[in-house]
């Protein structure tokens, strides 16, 4: 029987691996599914929740963008599948108040920064970087 291994990894660690029915995730393509026997690819992923569906129960992660490779195993019939992502986490590991706290920081600078210099570019990227990682850690605490 055909299976599919799958792990999600960061610079600083393996958060999850294992032996999984499908990886769900979304690229700048649309959303995707990896499912055992999947052919060989490698694309990006965008800001979002991946998730890892599995015979114990669903996992999902908060990935803050990454990239994902698709390939044989070095066991015949293996599937593997990896996330690597520079910035993920749990959704079950997720502070809601700490993310709120960033959320509305992210906001307060936004809003000073427009009253401020609005030439300050990279000050505005940072800020809404910030805003955006802040609702991805909200959106998926929720779910």
């Amino acid at each position: 029987m055909a299976t599919l291994k799958v792990e999600i990894v960061t610079p600083e660690a393996a958060l999850w691996r294992g032996e999984a029915n499908a990886l769900i995730a979304r690229s700048s393509e649309g959303d995707f599914t990896i499912l055992p026997q999947h052919t060989e690819t490698v694309g990006d992923i965008v800001a979002g929740v991946v998730r890892v569906q599995t015979n114990e129960g669903e996992f999902a992660f908060a990935v803050h963008g990454g990239y994902f490779q698709v390939g044989p195993d070095d066991v015949e019939g293996v599937t593997r599948a990896t996330v690597l992502a520079g910035v993920a986490e749990r959704t079950t590991d997720i502070d809601v108040a700490r993310a709120q706290a960033a959320k509305e920081r992210a906001e307060a600078e936004l809003a000073a920064l427009t009253k401020g210099d609005p030439e300050d570019h990279a000050a505005h990227l940072l800020a809404h970087a910030a805003l955006e990682r802040a609702e991805l850690r909200l959106r998926a605490a929720a779910n």
